[in-house]
C-alpha cells in the first residue's frame, strides 16, 4: 500500500450513510484519547489527515480516509463519561451498523494506552470482537512514555491479555517517535495481500 497516496473522504454520523463497499477496510477501533488519529496521520506521513481532537468524545462520527486502494475506517472513540445516553445509543448503533453491513473489513485495529491495563469499556470492545469474530491485533499507544525496562514486561502482559479474546498479534508503538509504525504497516500490507 502506498501509505503517501491518502486523502480525508467524508465522515458520517449514521450508518445507513456509510459509501459503498467497494475496497478493502481497516478499522481502527479504541477509547477517546488513546490515539487514534495520531497513529493514522503517522501511517500515512501526514500531519493532520485525521483530526486530533483535544476534547475527549469529540469523534462521534466514522470517519472514511482513502489510503491508495483500501480505506481506513476511523470508528467513534468510546467510554467518554461526558455524553448524553441518547448519544451513546447512536454511537452503539453507528458501530453495530458498521460490523453488521458485511463490508470488506479486513483487519480491526485496536488501540490500548500502553501505561494501563485496559479498561472495562476496553475489555467490553475486546470481548465484542472475540463474539463476533472480527479479526483484530493491538496495537499499544504513547510507549514513549515507558521507561526502557518498562517495555518487554508491558509487551509481555499486553499479550498474555489479549491472546484470550483470539488477538492475532501485539505492537507497541509511539506515534511521536515512530516506534512500531513499520511493523504495523507490514501487517496490514500481509493482509491486503493476503486476499479474502
Amino acid at each position: 500500500m502506498n501509505y503517501n497516496r491518502s486523502e480525508f473522504q467524508a465522515s458520517y454520523g449514521i450508518s445507513s450513510q456509510l459509501p459503498a463497499a467497494d475496497r478493502p477496510e481497516f478499522a481502527f477501533s479504541g477509547r477517546s484519547n488513546v490515539g487514534k488519529s495520531s497513529l493514522i496521520n503517522k501511517l500515512c506521513n501526514r500531519k493532520n489527515l485525521a483530526r486530533v481532537s483535544a476534547t475527549p468524545g469529540k469523534t462521534a462520527t466514522i470517519n472514511f480516509y482513502r489510503v491508495d486502494t483500501a480505506y481506513f475506517v476511523d470508528l467513534p472513540g468510546y467510554g467518554f463519561a461526558k455524553v448524553s445516553n441518547a448519544e451513546r445509543a447512536r454511537w452503539d448503533e453507528l458501530i453495530n451498523g458498521y460490523f453488521e453491513a458485511g463490508r470488506p473489513l479486513k483487519l480491526l485495529v485496536q488501540l490500548l494506552d500502553c501505561r494501563h491495563d485496559p479498561s472495562a469499556d476496553d475489555r467490553q470492545m475486546l470481548e465484542y470482537l472475540r463474539y463476533h469474530r472480527i479479526p483484530f491485533v493491538v496495537v499499544l499507544t504513547k510507549a514513549d512514555k515507558l521507561k526502557k525496562s518498562e517495555v518487554a514486561p508491558c509487551l509481555a502482559r499486553f499479550e498474555e491479555i489479549c491472546a484470550e479474546y483470539g488477538c492475532r498479534r501485539v505492537f507497541l508503538t509511539s506515534a511521536e517517535k515512530g516506534t512500531g509504525v513499520e511493523e504495523v504497516r507490514a501487517c496490514l500490507d500481509a493482509q491486503l495481500e493476503a486476499g479474502d
